[in-house]
């Protein structure tokens, strides 16, 4: 059957769960998101992801700067009357009032597998913490953070070498079959929700910059784990003689001894050490001021001198 939704959601993750909401049949007559946001050196205006597909599909899109007191938007919701309130990382807090309007209530994907990794970067998270497996969970929000019951949930193996960037893209499209199906089981009644063990909860804070600071105190597959999962940001930086110096591309050595941050230029290729006698090979290179390049490239016009060090 099919149900009169209301989309609440922002960036490219988002999209394949409203697609597949359209696909599926339901009713989606409004779509909320982010205002659009400046973009790039010239600072223009980019709409969110969300946004263009469902320009894309001729449906009323709205950007509420605010949406706790914002009467005119409650207002508009109640004549709506979905049956459910869809939530994908849209990035506001939902407000007392409009949880408790949908029958349904409303509904959100969550990039894990609940209670593991509440918060604004579970995907992030996970890889960067080295787990070998996550998820995607549907749950019934609540006025805590990523508290609410669960209602369906779906593995995902982490390849060892897969970064958050490519996982966004598989949870996207599991998490949007899981929401079709979580929807079709509420209808049913075939779907109950679950409390959560909010005693095994962990927590996946909002990624600041400092977190891409690389810690040579750290094992090499620590600190690649960390790289695999702050893709695209923050990345992996460090400081080479007092400046900036970002890791684009790396990978664990073996048979590589140095000391925790000394620097290995040898025959193109460029190394430094970790804790625990291990070691990363640095691939791709950016000094401040300079533009990416190959560690070959780099060890070509920079001298690396005995003993040198990062950080």
């Amino acid at each position: 059957m099919a149900l009169k939704l209301v989309f609440c959601g922002t960036p490219e993750f988002a999209v394949p769960s409203f697609q597949a909401l359209l696909e599926a049949g339901h009713d989606v007559p409004l779509v909320v998101t982010q205002p659009d946001k400046p973009v790039g050196r010239k600072a223009e205006m980019q709409a969110p992801p969300v946004k263009r597909a469902a320009e894309a599909h001729g449906i009323p899109v709205i950007q509420p700067e605010k949406i706790k007191q914002n009467e005119g938007f409650r207002q508009q919701l109640e004549r709506i009357r979905p049956d459910a309130i869809i939530v994908v990382a849209y990035g506001r807090i939902i407000p007392k009032w409009m949880l408790e309007l949908p029958r349904f209530g409303n509904i959100n994907l969550h990039g894990s597998l609940l209670p593991k990794y509440r918060g604004a970067a579970p995907i992030q998270w996970a890889v960067a913490n080295g787990e070998t497996v996550t998820g995607v969970t549907t749950m019934r929000l609540d006025e805590g953070l990523d508290t609410g019951p669960m209602l369906l949930a779906e593995k995902q193996w982490i390849a060892p070498e897969e970064t958050a960037a490519d996982l966004f893209e598989s949870l996207a499209d599991i998490g949007a079959k899981l929401m079709v199906k979580t929807l079709h089981g509420l209808d049913c009644g075939t779907v109950t929700p679950v409390e959560q063990n909010h005693l095994e909860a962990t927590q996946a804070p909002i990624l600041k910059r400092e977190d891409g600071l690389i810690d040579f105190s750290r094992t090499a597959q620590q600190i690649y784990n960390r790289w695999r999962g702050f893709q695209p940001w923050p990345g992996a930086y460090t400081t080479l003689r007092g400046k900036k110096f970002i890791a684009h591309a790396l990978k664990p050595a073996h048979a590589v001894t140095a000391s925790p941050g000394e620097l290995i230029g040898d025959a193109g290729r460029l190394f430094v050490g970790c804790a625990d006698g291990t070691a990363i090979e640095l691939l791709e290179v950016q000094a401040e001021g300079k533009r990416r390049m190959t560690a070959a490239e780099f060890l070509r016009g920079f001298q690396v001198r005995s003993g040198e060090r990062l950080g």
